[in-house]
């Protein structure tokens, strides 16, 4: 199927009053994974073209951590970090909010949604469920919260009231 008439077609979500089947961790982490790449790199190599290939050897945000002396020799340009930041959250709350999906959700077969209506979730909503992933993974325990919870849900849905769940 063209990807012309992926976009046109709706998807349907399962109503209140049947069962809804969560996503597991492994397709969420896959998901995740693939998003990294096919929407970061993208990223990457955009922001590489405006501030210029000697960004791409600065120092991490590991290196500035550790206080690494020979990586920050060559300290990076917050300038570029935060527009990362900024056109990823952008792009993914974007494709959140339109399909419920993004690409490496879309090849787990697994969407986004209000955790009450099962809808795509209001913009605010999903906003809030990037920036907990900021907390999830500082915490680290955010993550596997989904592994003790009957609907599967993560600190960053919690928090933002979403859930994951796979495609009808």
């Amino acid at each position: 199927m063209r990807w012309r008439t992926l976009k046109k077609t709706k998807q349907s979500f399962p109503n209140k009053s049947s069962s809804v089947d969560y996503a597991p961790f492994a397709s969420r982490a896959l998901a995740f994974l693939t998003d990294i790449f096919m929407l970061g790199l993208p990223i990457s190599l955009i922001l590489m073209t405006i501030f210029g290939y000697d960004q791409m050897h600065t120092a991490g945000a590991v290196d500035v951590i550790t206080n690494n002396q020979e990586a920050l020799k060559n300290s990076p340009n917050p300038l570029s970090s935060i527009l990362q930041i900024i056109l990823f959250m952008a792009i993914t709350v974007e494709l959140w909010h339109r399909y419920t999906q993004t690409p490496g959700k879309k090849l787990a077969h697994i969407c986004v949604v209000d955790a009450t209506t099962l809808k795509s979730a209001p913009y605010w909503k999903l906003f809030l469920r990037f920036i907990g992933y900021f907390l999830s993974f500082i915490s680290i325990v955010g993550f596997f919260i989904g592994f003790f919870r009957k609907d599967k849900r993560c600190l960053h849905d919690l928090l933002s009231g979403t859930a994951v769940i796979r495609e009808v």
